[in-house]
């Protein structure tokens, strides 16, 4: 795709979205229609108009779907889609427990997905796919399993995905490879890094703290293949020792700048999405960042000599690299839509026809999702995007399984990596046992309403 204004990944975390489905799980289970009559092409249909909710807004993002609505509609001439703009997950939530849902809604919280699930707020999805006759195994990349589905139940399908690696800037590497392990990146961060006379920081090889904008726990815990849970859905943060691993060495990079000065640094930063990301103005070598920024860097600064490369990973797992983070919007048919054989039509054709997803992604450059689609020879595969395909077809490459509080589990581990990188905490051994003390809890508090 052209340049998102926001993508993905930054429009998740809507917790009053993840704690208001909570609320709706007692009182929506099966309240869903029986199995779909899938709708066909032919002559006889009624004109039926449907509601497409959607959290685009950039105009590059809007004249993509605009093209490819014309298309559905080319194809489905009785089906009318009636799309509405920038729309966020409280708004499809309160439509659902108002009675008045959208027919097809478009979300970008992957880590609600769990709660969607289980309260019934998208139909289970099936039906639909066993009448269209549709194998998702067989169409989609095993990792998108864990964050489309819920216990067996898939009530929503994939559209397009993101993946993450590392952004370097060609000239200020002065020559260097980017680095394949975590202690090449420490290295070259402080080789590449440029202090004033006052020791105050101008350019950083690196800004390691969980804080600054794509480095959360949910995408730099690939580099070190960490666990976020164990089987039965508790914590296994404290217990999986590769966190601390991951941990230590951002501290201690963290130590090697100044904890301070690297804050006073990071808050001179302008607008991650806007062309004054430090990235795009030179103040920062390298950084992690998906896919999507290498339309933001055509559009933003197109004479920028960058590259891009999987992300660094631990030193004693060298076999991992080429692995990503990966998640990605995920759309569905709304409990109480009123149209839902059509809806399905529109949920089909936007997540399964390859035609669809290569023109969205050669658009929106953001990862089509499909096999096909990934192989398709119509697929605009530039050096700089191709990193991020085959990030994405990489086996070791992870995504956060579906967790009914996957929004509060992130939190937790952010705000205990904040404590730990600031000195605000000494002991990580404890600190960690207290992530998994909280997560636990929330955990058991949820299984028991």
């Amino acid at each position: 795709m052209t340049p998102p204004v926001t993508p993905p990944v930054k429009r998740l975390l809507l917790v009053s979205a993840a704690a208001g489905l909570a609320a709706l799980t007692a009182c929506t289970a099966g309240t869903e229609s029986g199995p779909p009559e899938v709708a066909r092409s032919g002559a006889g249909h009624e004109p039926v108009t449907i509601e497409f909710w959607h959290g685009f807004s950039a105009d590059n993002e809007l004249k993509a779907f605009d093209e490819t609505l014309a298309g559905f509609q080319k194809k489905f001439p009785w089906i009318t889609v009636k799309a509405t703009k920038a729309v966020q997950d409280g708004q499809i939530l309160q439509s659902v427990r108002g009675g008045n849902p959208p027919d097809v809604a478009l979300s970008f919280t992957t880590d609600s997905v769990a709660e969607f699930c289980k309260a019934g707020i998208f139909q289970d999805l099936n039906p639909y796919l066993k009448a269209s006759g549709i194998d998702p195994a067989a169409l989609f990349p095993k990792v998108i399993a864990e964050y489309t589905q819920y216990r067996g139940r898939r009530c929503v399908m994939p559209m397009l995905a993101d993946a993450y690696g590392l952004y370097y800037n060609k000239a200020l590497m002065k020559g260097h490879e980017p680095p394949k392990t975590m202690g090449e990146l420490a290295g070259l961060a402080r080789k590449l890094t440029v202090k004033d006379g006052k020791g105050e920081i101008k350019v950083a090889g690196f800004v390691p703290t969980s804080q600054m904008y794509e480095n959360a726990p949910i995408h730099t815990g690939v580099m070190v293949g960490a666990k976020w849970t164990n089987p039965d859905g508790t914590s296994a943060i404290g217990s999986d020792p590769r966190w601390k691993t991951l941990m230590t060495w951002q501290k201690d990079l963290t130590d090697w700048y100044g904890y301070d000065e690297l804050e006073k640094f990071r808050k001179s930063f302008g607008d991650e999405w806007s062309a004054e990301n430090p990235f795009t103005t030179g103040k920062v070598a390298m950084a992690i960042d998906g896919e999507w920024r290498t339309a933001m860097l055509a559009a933003d600064a197109p004479d920028l000599d960058y590259g891009t490369a999987p992300l660094p990973v631990a030193d004693d797992q060298p076999q991992r690299y080429g692995a990503g983070y990966i998640t990605g919007t995920v759309i569905g048919v709304p409990r109480g839509a009123k149209h839902p054989e059509a809806a399905w039509e529109l949920v089909k054709y936007l997540t399964t026809d390859t035609g669809t997803l290569v023109t969205l992604s050669n658009a929106i450059r953001n990862v089509p999702s499909t096999l096909p689609a990934l192989q398709s020879p119509d697929l605009k595969k530039d050096p700089r995007f191709q990193t991020f395909l085959d990030v994405f077809a990489n086996p070791d490459s992870t995504t956060l399984p579906a967790h009914v509080n996957s929004v509060f589990n992130q939190q937790t581990l952010q705000e205990a990596q904040i404590k730990w990188e600031s000195g605000r905490a000494s002991d990580l051994d404890a600190l960690l046992a207290e992530v998994d003390k909280k997560i636990d809890e929330k955990l058991r508090l949820t299984a028991g309403g």
